[in-house]
């Protein structure tokens, strides 16, 4: 049964916590991402993927999901384990030596819901196309969906990656990219400026549409049931989501300071304040 509006919000509060706790924990990984995309992490395995019990590698016969910008482990995790991957409990070892949850996410952990290694940035969009055309040609009437960062696109393979997608007219895949303007160095139109991002993607041969409330959870489950509506039409889909890094906490948010940086004793505690716990803290 899909979660209603008010459940969807809970968890994601609880995503937060998760996020803030983890990285406080170790004095180490990366908040701001994180927490800029809680909701769309949180709409998109409670409310819009096709989703079959268990895991296995291939996926087959369900939606899967690839995270390009592997360095928002802590959402992804939090994502997983509230989700019924693995227990929740284990989130308390993040980034500990022989951990499952590395920094960036791996594969040869075992870790449920991890499908490839990712946090070299620019490679997760030629995995998703890749995965999305073994669909198609296995006959497999899922989609494929992927996340990235906008700073992420200034890496080259990417558009070798959309100029393939659309040329090969793969259309089982919605790539969505975390639109917040701000990377590790500071504002993306500051170190490198990519223009319109929509306008790249439909010259390359895309289906573009933006979520403008990329942190509001009735636009992100609306805007994602419209770019499905869009798949299966000849063209990959492209989601311009609209975020802030680190949404949900005041001092986080309109800097790039957070990026990659972890919040102190009396940090954590006033992040958390603003995030009360719902569903019970690991």
């Amino acid at each position: 049964m899909k979660a209603n509006t008010q459940q969807l919000n809970d968890l994601t509060i609880q995503v937060r916590r998760d996020i803030l706790r983890m990285v406080h924990a170790v004095n180490s990984g990366h908040p701001g991402g994180s927490l800029g995309c809680a909701e769309f992490m949180v709409a998109l395995y409670q409310e819009l993927m096709d989703r079959k019990e268990g895991f296995d590698m291939d996926g087959i016969n369900e939606d899967i999901f690839v995270l390009s910008n592997g360095h928002i482990s802590p959402v992804f995790y939090s994502v997983l384990a509230r989700s019924g991957y693995f227990p929740v409990s284990e989130l308390a070892t993040f980034r500990h030596i022989n951990s499952r949850l590395q920094g960036h996410p791996t594969t040869h952990e075992g870790l449920e819901g991890v499908r490839i290694a990712s946090g070299s940035l620019g490679q997760g969009l030629s995995v998703a196309v890749g995965a999305a055309q073994t669909k198609k040609l296995n006959n497999d009437n899922h989609l494929v969906y992927s996340l990235h960062g906008d700073g992420e696109l200034q890496e080259g393979q990417n558009w070798e990656a959309i100029m393939y997608a659309a040329a090969y007219k793969v259309d089982n895949i919605i790539a969505t990219v975390d639109l917040n303007g701000k990377q590790i160095d500071g504002p993306t139109d500051e170190v490198l400026n990519m223009g319109s991002l929509r306008a790249k993607f439909e010259a390359f041969g895309w289906d573009v549409l933006d979520i403008e409330k990329g942190n509001d959870m009735e636009a992100v489950v609306a805007g994602m049931t419209e770019a499905k509506a869009k798949t299966g039409k000849g063209k990959p889909v492209c989601v311009l989501l609209h975020t802030e890094m680190g949404n949900g906490v005041d001092f986080m948010m309109h800097t790039h300071a957070w990026h990659g940086k972890a919040p102190n004793d009396e940090q954590l505690e006033k992040a958390l304040a603003q995030n009360p716990e719902t569903l019970g803290d690991y």
